[in-house]
């Protein structure tokens, strides 16, 4: 997955192993940075890792 790539949220459910409500809370709650292109939601593949990387750094060990 390239950085510049833009994905559906199908593809970033499956690439984050998450149902479409987890998906759609975390873009609503703006913890994951999406964008609108007329009426799609696509998700910048940075995002994505700029989300897991957070994600990493808060959860506790």
């Amino acid at each position: 997955m390239r950085d510049d790539e833009v994905l559906t949220a199908p593809e970033a459910m499956t690439h984050l192993k998450i149902g479409r409500s987890a998906l759609y809370g975390l873009m609503r709650t703006r913890r994951l940075a999406s964008l609108t292109i007329g009426r799609a939601r696509r998700i910048p593949a940075h995002a994505l890792a700029d989300y897991v990387q957070r994600h990493l750094e808060e959860t506790p060990r």
